[in-house]
């Protein structure tokens, strides 16, 4: 089955609420706690603390940080945020050389090259040059890379977004007093053509960590998809307004294999060609691509103008990781240009499971129509048991037959 998460974003949204969604939703704190503390800094603290917000009872995320204050203090409250200044090309950096699962650190870096090429325009200056203000304070890096662990602590392949609510009014910056929604936040809704509604109040309602998350995160904008609830969350924000729950709600929607046969899921190609990498590149360029959560990565030999022999190198992966293979396929190819075209797949319905030869476990896909053994797991086996692969590929589909739904 695939696994959605549906964000109701009614009342605004704030990476902080987002994460706290998540968590009330079922994801596991002490995964994101791990994975944040992967990224290798200090000077915070986490909570997560369960609250009620005009009647709804909500899990708010609580993170303090070196200076006493609560991070999120200025979200949702109208308050100044604390003056901070972080280039992108620092924060891409950091997230580089973290340890951090190959989706978890695809997806953020994603979210935070969204956002740097929406305040390069504003500021007319290069995405990498950006000073991150607010959003590249400690408290939203946590809250980027704390969402993507969430996301993937709970199995999430794709992300809906519902209309978000805006406020009016004015926000304090690190730039000073700024109309709201403030510009990073209403450039990156602009952009992505996300639906918005106004709100009857002056809150920050929308921040631009909140909005650089929907906007890069969901496959698409409107209602609930089609399937089964699983779980529901809600996220507190700081402020407690009368009159209206201040959450997010995050709702997780297994769609059955009638709902993906019908409508399919949604998915990119990308692709380059090349006429002068080696062979050898063109594997690790592969191994890459899958490395930072490409579904699937092939070479297909190709003639291009005046008969040169090459390639193109594709690869099939979630729209949220876009940028993530883009820049693996430029960056190991050399290539001047990447191309997408956008696709719909339905995948089969299949379980994980494992069988043990001989005291080496052997993993296994099993679907209705199938019993694929993972090869990796067969050959080490082989290798040890000193016997073909083929006999333990025989062994383990045999002792799975039962497994198959």
């Amino acid at each position: 089955m695939t696994r959605t998460a549906w964000f109701n974003c009614h009342a605004g949204v704030a990476g902080d609420m987002v994460m706290a969604a998540l968590v009330d939703a079922g994801a596991d704190t002490d995964t994101i706690a791990d994975t944040i503390a992967g990224l290798g800094v200090d000077g915070y603290a986490m909570f997560f603390e369960r609250v009620q917000r005009c009647g709804v009872g909500a899990t708010w995320a609580n993170i303090v940080t070196h200076d006493g204050l609560h991070a999120h203090e200025s979200e949702h409250s109208g308050e100044a945020a604390p003056h901070v200044h972080r280039p992108a090309r620092e924060i891409f950096a950091l997230l580089d050389a973290a340890d951090l699962p190959a989706r978890v650190r695809a997806r953020a870096r994603s979210v935070f090259e969204r956002l740097a090429a929406v305040e390069g325009a504003i500021h007319g200056v290069d995405p990498a040059d950006v000073e991150l203000h607010e959003v590249g304070a400690l408290d939203s890096i946590i809250d980027v890379v704390g969402v993507c662990a969430a996301l993937e602590s709970l199995g999430i392949e794709h992300v809906v977004c519902s209309s978000i609510g805006l406020g009016s009014g004015i926000v304090q910056t690190a730039h000073g007093a700024l109309p709201h929604p403030a510009p990073a936040t209403i450039a990156l809704l602009t952009e992505a053509g996300a639906p918005t509604h106004g709100l009857p109040m002056t809150l920050e309602t929308a921040t631009p960590t909140g909005a650089a998350l929907m906007t890069t995160l969901a496959t698409e904008f409107g209602p609930m998809p089609s399937g089964v609830p699983t779980s529901v969350g809600y996220g507190a924000g700081t402020a407690d307004p009368p009159g209206r729950a201040n959450v997010v709600q995050v709702t997780l929607v297994e769609a059955t294999a009638a709902v993906v046969a019908d409508n399919g899921a949604p998915i990119l190609q990308l692709d380059v060609n090349v006429d002068d990498v080696s062979g050898e590149v063109i594997a690790h360029t592969i191994d890459r691509l899958l490395a930072v959560g490409a579904h699937d990565a092939w070479a297909t030999p190709i003639v291009m103008k005046k008969g040169r022999p090459a390639h193109t190198v594709s690869a099939l992966c979630e729209p949220a990781l876009r940028d993530a293979v883009r820049d693996v396929l430029v960056d190991e190819t050399g290539s001047l240009g990447v191309r997408a075209t956008s696709l719909v797949r339905w995948p089969q319905q299949r379980e994980m499971t494992s069988v043990e030869i001989d005291g080496h476990t052997i993993g296994l896909k099993v679907a209705t129509h199938r019993i694929k053994v993972e090869f990796d797991d067969a050959a080490r086996a082989a290798k040890s048991l000193g016997i073909p692969v083929r006999i333990v590929i025989e062994r383990a589909i045999a002792a799975a037959e039962h497994l198959a739904p």
